[in-house]
This record gives C-alpha cells, structure tokens and sequence, in this order.
C-alpha cells in the first residue's frame, strides 16, 4: 500500500488505531483533527514517524481543509460528531460537521484530483427493522430515527453520487464500536458496561431487549485498511456493512458475558420501549465481496476492557476525556 492519505478525525477513537496501521502499510498520513475531545495524546502513537503529518483543524474550515487535501491520493473522511447524545445537544454543529462539512471536503477532494474517499457511516441507518427477525443488508431500506444518523444517511447519498471516472467512493457503515484505543472512550455500550461492573459492581441497563451489531476498534481500523487495498473496482461506488454477523447482541447478552468475569455484579434493568432503534446485521457482503474478516469478539472485547481498568493505567475511566 502506497500513496498519501489524508484521515479527517485520525485523532479519534478509530482514527487513532486506523493511523498507526496506515503507516505500517507503507502509506504517509497526514491527520485533519481539531482535537474537540479527548486531550491529544493519541496523536502520539505516530508522531515522530516517517510520513505522518499533524494538521489541527476543523473540517469545516476551508484553509484547513486546503492545508489537508494538499498532495494527497486518498481521504478516510472519520471526522463527526459521533452518537446521538452529542448530536442532541447541539444540533446545528452536528449538521454543520457531519453533512456540510462532508460535502465540502468531498467537492474539493474531487478538485484536487483524489481517487479514492472512504466515509465512515453507520449502522444505525437502519434504525428500527420492521420484522424483528430479519437481519439487514446493505440494500434495507434506511430508517434513521436519530439526527446522528439522518445526517449519515444524507451524507452517504452524497457521497455515492459522487461516484465519477478516477473518483471511487466508499461507504462503510460500522457496527456499534468497543474496545481499547489511544483515545479511549468509555461511552460505548460495551466499554461503559464493563466500567460500571468493575468499578462500581452495579449495572443500569436501559432496554435490555433492543439488538445492536458490535465490531471491535482494531477491526474498524482494520476493515478501512483493508479496503484501501481492494482493486478499485471492487469498493468504487460501494456500501459494506462492517462487523460480524455472529456478532449481534441484544443488551441481555452483554450482561450475561459480563456477570460471568464479574459475578457480583447487581443489574438493574429499566423498560425503554421508546427507543426505537432495534436491529441486527448481515456483514456477509464485505466478507465475500473484499475478504474481510473481524479477529475480535465482544467477549474479547470485554477482557481487553477489563485488564486496561485492573492495570492502573487509566486513573478515572469516568473523567469527561473518556466520552464524547
């Protein structure tokens, strides 16, 4: 893998794995972050490093997106307010990062002669599946009920119609994350689980029989990789669902994992019949079409989750850096 590649948010949660990887291919990287959560020192894991550039900036600033784009071959377009808390509180900046901001950088991309753009989506496009027992393809009809994914979902049309001769976009639609990152995060649901059982030995489960699909950070990271280094032909214009379908779960199941390490662990379940998100995923697609594999499981997962917290290494996993 060569080439120059330009990861808007390489300081983020996936970011900060994808970044090291990229360079380990053999690729520069130059990141686009404003650093607006966490503290930055997960821009340290390859600073220093042949071929990696730091440029701070927001996406939605023009000259910073004119620093960025300069010279590279490849965009991973990561940069977003990410979850609906984040996006609830402040509405406008969701729609002004995660849809404006994505158009800009996708038109000048194109500009200056990019060829391939890699936009990170999100499974939670499909929203609430009518028939509780199907499993979705990329072909399902999307569904947002939330803004997060309503600006996802406008942002993917985008970009797919972008498709044009020496211009391949992608779409990457990635199951809900967990795992160890240099820029940790423990406001996702399985990370944030195994905080809570470890630390304070109490659980508050809000609607315990809503399914979500789950995919580990490294295996983001590394399905990004990996499509990078598809022929062109195979991802130009594509969507992929990015997990394992064997790994969907409803939040019952991620208790049950975790009274198993944790056995003393009191749960408390509350009735959230309003959430309307509740589906499971077929992640057949990427695996025929590009090979692509996940090497973790959500028990894997929570293991890794649990010795970072015994070790020490984080003092207060509940200090705001952690969360979004």
């Amino acid at each position: 893998m060569r080439g120059r590649a330009l990861v808007t948010g390489g300081a983020g949660y996936i970011g900060s794995s994808l970044v090291p990887k990229l360079l380990d291919r053999g690729m520069s990287v130059r990141v686009l972050d404003s650093l607006a959560v966490g503290d930055g020192r997960s821009v340290l894991t390859a600073w220093g490093r042949d071929g990696f550039e730091f440029v701070p900036g927001d996406v939605r600033d023009h000259a910073a997106r004119a620093i960025a784009l300069e010279g590279v071959d490849t965009v991973v377009h990561l940069a977003a307010i990410v979850g609906d808390p984040a996006c609830a509180r402040d509405p406008d900046a969701a729609r002004a990062v995660n849809l404006d901001g994505t158009r800009a950088l996708l038109a000048e991309a194109k500009e200056r002669g990019v060829g391939r753009f890699v936009f990170a989506s999100t499974c939670s496009n499909y929203g609430r599946l009518v028939d509780g027992d199907a499993i979705a393809t990329e072909e399902w009809e999307l569904r947002p009920v939330s803004l997060y994914a309503e600006t996802k979902v406008a942002a993917e049309l985008d970009v797919l119609a972008s498709l044009s001769p020496g211009f391949a976009p992608t779409c990457l639609r990635f199951a809900t994350v967990y795992g160890v990152s240099p820029r940790m995060r423990f406001d996702l649901t399985v990370n944030e689980f195994a905080r809570d059982a470890l630390v304070n030995e109490e659980l508050v489960v809000y609607g315990e029989q809503f399914w979500r699909p789950y995919v580990h950070v490294r295996d983001a990271a590394g399905a990004i990789a990996h499509a990078l280094s598809s022929p062109v032909d195979h991802v130009s214009g594509e969507v992929f669902n990015v997990g394992d379908t064997g790994q969907n779960f409803r939040k019952q199941d991620l208790v049950d994992f975790l009274v198993e390490r944790l056995p003393e662990t009191t749960v408390e379940f509350v009735a959230r019949s309003e959430d309307p998100r509740d589906y499971r995923v077929s992640f057949e697609k990427i695996a025929s079409k590009l090979g692509f594999r996940v090497s973790k499981s959500v028990s894997d997962g929570m293991d890794e989750v649990l010795a970072l917290l015994r070790s020490g290494a984080i003092a207060d996993p509940f200090d705001a850096m952690y969360r979004n």
